[in-house]
């Protein structure tokens, strides 16, 4: 047993969560090391629950095997979604080295759970009476899907399958680290800029930020990092056509530089060892045993939809680059580094409409307060701002307790928004812990999580266009926990390819007029934003949506491929190539997330086979949005530019679960 500073009684990760919300995570004592001994303590703690129930001599029942399987566990629930955010957004070299020790034991621990026989044994004796012992609705779907779930997970696998089954968890449980840790050493790189004239075309506020960022890495002039917040304002304005080649050549080729930090051996283990598993447990590739439990069922049908879109994404793309070359002119060539600067250019020729045009009207704290203004407009959700008095592990974040319209409690509401150093890239929701009737009853601790620029003390902090829209996606996904109603948590699983739904829903509210006038107002002028803008902007919606839409789908289409590969023997950089040679892809642009880059796939299982989801909840979003206009719900007015279900309407970032968090983390990218 690993060496502990403290005695467990005195381990804060140990202890019970207190304060408002019946308990929230104690932020403010977490420390790495005293991780160990809350693993070691809270999985102990579980298997000796779990090991209660399947010992159990009683006749099995919903009542002494299902509901203490739905309530076991809860120690290490909270240590989990302790480390899994801080590995998300306080990473450092120590949680790293927790991180690679640590998950195959946690998979190893799990596994041991689903291959116990007695405990089986309870599962299958309750599932194959469902029908006939008196169980409600939701008892039946309850136990249905954990049969199910512990089936594909391998419960009725022999010993020495079981055996094998485990060894290949716990080393792809390894590869996900060493995957994540890459990645993320790639990412903060930072390409150091000492002559402001190259940065000729940038927005002050881009610059600024530049400049904080060299700054904080003690670097002279400025510093543009490698993530996609910093690189995309690059792209798009820089006149420096060699600064904008380096900045998109550094993070189009994250993990895939041939040194310390390259993932493609990384990412090849991966691949075989989940293509060994799914025969293992009986399906031809991973693919189809991911797919079990989605609203696509199988491989097939999500390659159908996507392949049905792409032709039309791929003819977009050729008018957009036609109407580029226009502007740069015979002696240029559009490269993948000059599209979001020549689009910028035929965009404002175009609508007379430009980025910096817009963004004096998103500043970061109206725009939230506008989100929150249509949580309540629409579901009658309360939200109460809290300073100082719960815990955060990061002095910038805020705090919200919620209440619905009859000002019953119904949780808090946590904002993680800026960039810094140890934080992984994109955007993303978490759950601290999920609703539940069950007793305890629980009440939801949400947040979501940013990486916007934090401008200097004093000055307004303004998000583009598209940053408002993300910002109003992942609280979508936050709005989905707070109006959960389940008795069980094992209700509470979303399937994959639903998950985006809700948030891109929720997106819709941001353009509504009702929002804009209230919250989208000149930061300086105080006015609304002047409707011939927001006219110009539904003008402009389907605007450059072939490299939206091609860039997510061939991405979407390389990954379902990677995972139907039989044996699972690739090499990734020369698959991707392959792949992207024989649908088609446009010279001018490359995949959203290349292979050595795409942690979708390779930081975990949870959204490998599964990135079209976001295409698949695109079916449904326009038609739900019409509905509640339709219906006249509060804001809804607002020109419609494209129809449902437009093969090129602009398609969602993508998420991705975290292996770490045991509820629900949808993040966009």
């Amino acid at each position: 047993m690993a060496q502990t500073a403290v005695a467990p009684s005195a381990n804060p990760l140990l202890a019970d969560w207190t304060g408002p919300a019946g308990g929230v995570p104690p932020w403010d004592k977490v420390r790495p090391e005293l991780f160990p001994q809350a693993f070691e303590t809270t999985l102990a703690e579980r298997t000796a629950e779990y090991r209660k129930i399947a010992d159990n001599p009683a006749k099995p029942t919903f009542a002494n095997t299902i509901v203490p399987m739905q309530l076991a566990g809860k120690r290490y629930g909270q240590v989990m979604t302790l480390f899994g955010v801080m590995t998300g957004n306080m990473n450092t070299p120590a949680y790293q080295k927790l991180d690679r020790e640590w998950s195959p034991k946690f998979s190893a621990a799990s596994d041991a759970i689903t291959f116990d026989k007695p405990l089986f044994a309870r599962i299958q004796s309750i599932y194959d009476a469902r029908n006939s012992s008196g169980l409600d609705a939701q008892q039946i779907r309850l136990v249905t899907r954990i049969y199910d779930s512990y089936v594909r997970q391998g419960a009725k696998l022999n010993d020495a399958q079981k055996a094998q089954l485990s060894q290949y968890n716990q080393q792809l449980a390894t590869q996900f680290s060493t995957f994540g840790e890459k990645l993320l050493a790639d990412e903060s790189k930072a390409i150091s800029v000492t002559d402001e004239a190259q940065l000729a075309g940038l927005p002050d506020s881009v610059k600024a930020v530049a400049r904080a960022a060299a700054a904080e890495r003690k670097l002279p002039g400025f510093a543009i990092v490698n993530t996609r917040s910093a690189v995309d304002p690059v792209l798009t304005y820089a006149t420096d056509r060699a600064l904008r080649e380096k900045v998109w050549r550094a993070f189009v080729n994250r993990g895939d530089n041939g040194d310390a930090n390259d993932t493609n051996a990384t990412i090849a283990q991966i691949v075989k060892l989940r293509a060994d598993r799914a025969h293992l447990l009986g399906f031809k590739t991973h693919a189809d045993w991911r797919m079990q439990d989605t609203m696509a069922k199988t491989p097939a049908a999500a390659m159908d939809l996507m392949m049905r879109v792409w032709p039309a994404a791929k003819g977009r793309v050729a008018e957009e680059v036609a109407d580029m070359q226009k502007i740069a002119g015979a002696s240029l060539t559009i490269e993948p580094w000059d599209y979001r600067f020549y689009q910028e250019k035929v965009r404002k020729s175009r609508y007379d409409l430009d980025q910096a045009q817009l963004k004096p009207y998103f500043e970061l704290g109206n725009i939230i307060q506008g989100s929150l203004y249509a949580a309540n407009r629409l579901y009658g959700l309360n939200f109460k701002e809290i300073t100082g008095t719960v815990p955060v592990f990061e002095p910038n974040m805020r705090v919200w307790s919620v209440t619905d319209k009859a000002g019953k409690d119904v949780g808090l509401f946590y904002r993680d928004d800026f960039a810094r150093t140890g934080k992984r890239s994109g955007a993303w929701a978490n759950t601290y812990r999920g609703q539940r009737g069950l007793a305890p009853a629980q009440l939801v601790l949400s947040s979501n999580n940013n990486n916007f620029a934090k401008g200097a003390p004093g000055e307004p902090i303004l998000i583009s266009l598209d940053d408002a829209q993300t910002l109003f996606h992942e609280f979508g996904h936050a709005i989905h926990a707070m109006l959960q109603n389940v008795q069980y948590p094992g209700l509470a699983g979303r399937r994959s390819d639903f998950v985006e739904y809700p948030s891109q829903v929720n997106e819709h509210w941001l353009l509504t007029r009702d929002v804009l006038d209230k919250y989208a107002r000149h930061y300086q002028t105080k006015a609304a934003m002047p409707q011939d803008l927001l006219d110009k902007i539904e003008k402009s919606r389907t605007f450059n949506q072939g490299f939206a839409t091609a860039e997510y789908l061939s991405s979407a289409i390389v990954d379902m491929k990677i995972h139907t590969v039989a044996n699972g023997v690739i090499d990734p950089d020369k698959f991707e190539a392959a792949t992207l040679a024989e649908i088609g892809m446009p010279k001018q642009l490359v995949m959203r997330h290349r292979v050595p880059q795409f942690q979708h796939l390779f930081s975990s299982d949870s959204y490998s086979a599964g990135y079209y989801s976001y295409l698949w909840s695109e079916t449904m979003d326009a038609d739900t949005f019409a509905a509640f206009e339709e219906a006249g719900s509060p804001g809804t007015s607002r020109p419609r530019t494209s129809s449902p279900g437009s093969c090129c309407r602009r398609v969602t970032r993508p998420i991705v679960r975290r292996r770490t968090a045991p509820f629900a983390v949808a993040t966009r990218m």
